[in-house]
């Protein structure tokens, strides 16, 4: 993943531009981050006038989108008006580059609203999909063919990436990079960009019941979870961590978290699993255990479930890309 080009039309949201070039366009190579071409890019390479009320003078055309291994859009449109997507313009000549971009293999990756750009190429036809949940149910109507998820984060469909509102743009851009370059590069990245290091694509984008008090957070019991994941760990035994009842703390930890704790605690070993897949000669029957697991054969079922690919096939690719 070295070449990154990303779109700017009228209507582009300033802070989901500024996610991507954050991620991609900043030079971090003497802090010994991976170096990426970056390219902003336009129709006609023309300034464009984002929602915020400035303009935005992009430096390319759309000429770098044809070579880009990541081609970006942010959230944009200027049809966007109070939660309604009424009109939404994308000239041909951005439809023609983004099928380009996903027929050759590349990585497309929307933030927010730009899902609806990607659908207007008909790139989410037969796909799952996300958006922000407010404009989720307008996306699935707008383009039948979506297989459209209101409630998570990000949404991976090889090689189209849709992620919900604002910050979960920052959740696709990381799951990108490790994706293509390691968890260790990845959560280095979290660190400099100071944002949790991996929230699973699966997590819930809107949590109706308010995130309790910090006195009464979850946050002790989820950071031993994380430093005690080879040990078994069931809700009745972290209930009694939390001094709560068994269904008191699985509401609770869906109500801070998003999820379940056995899909958080199964999402959180499949990373430990990653990174010593990626950093260790550890055998897979040592990082089952080690990730707690217990077993090869378990772990194969999860991460080939969550990842697509098998652990040792994970290994050798990132061995093949050393």
């Amino acid at each position: 993943m070295k070449k990154v080009a990303a779109l700017a039309l009228d209507g582009v949201a300033a802070f989901e531009l500024g996610v991507i070039c954050e991620a991609f366009g900043t030079d971090r190579t003497e802090q010994g981050f991976p170096s990426y071409e970056f390219a902003l890019c336009s129709p006609g390479g023309r300034p464009v006038r984002c929602r915020s009320g400035y303009d935005i003078v992009p430096g390319h055309d759309l000429a770098p989108m044809a070579d880009a291994d990541v081609v970006a859009v942010p959230a944009m449109g200027p049809g966007f008006t109070g939660g309604e997507c009424e009109v939404l313009d994308v000239p041909d000549e951005v439809v023609a580059a983004l099928r380009a971009a996903a027929e050759r293999g590349a990585w497309v990756l929307s933030v927010c609203s730009g899902a609806f750009v990607l659908g207007e190429a008909g790139l989410l036809d037969d796909r799952r999909c996300t958006t922000h949940w407010m404009y989720a149910e307008q996306l699935a109507a707008r383009y039948p063919l979506a297989k459209v998820d209101p409630d998570v984060l990000y949404v991976e469909d090889a090689p189209i990436l849709t992620s919900a509102g604002t910050a979960a743009g920052i959740d696709a851009c990381l799951h990108l990079i490790r994706q293509e370059q390691g968890s260790a590069v990845a959560t280095a990245l979290a660190r400099r960009m100071v944002v949790p290091p991996h929230r699973d694509g699966g997590q819930a984008q809107y949590i109706e019941t308010p995130v309790a008090p910090a006195a009464d957070s979850l946050q002790p019991v989820l950071a031993w979870m994380q430093e005690h994941l080879g040990d078994e760990q069931t809700v009745e035994s972290l209930a009694v961590r939390a001094h709560l009842a068994p269904r008191t703390f699985a509401r609770r930890f869906r109500s801070e978290t998003g999820t379940t704790p056995h899909d958080w605690l199964t999402a959180q070993r499949v990373l430990l699993a990653r990174r010593l897949l990626e950093e260790s000669d550890l055998g897979v029957d040592q990082i089952a255990v080690r990730a707690g697991f217990g077993n090869s054969a378990a772990l194969r079922h999860h991460f080939t479930r969550r990842l697509g690919t098998s652990p040792g096939a994970y290994r050798r690719r990132f061995r093949d890309a050393d």
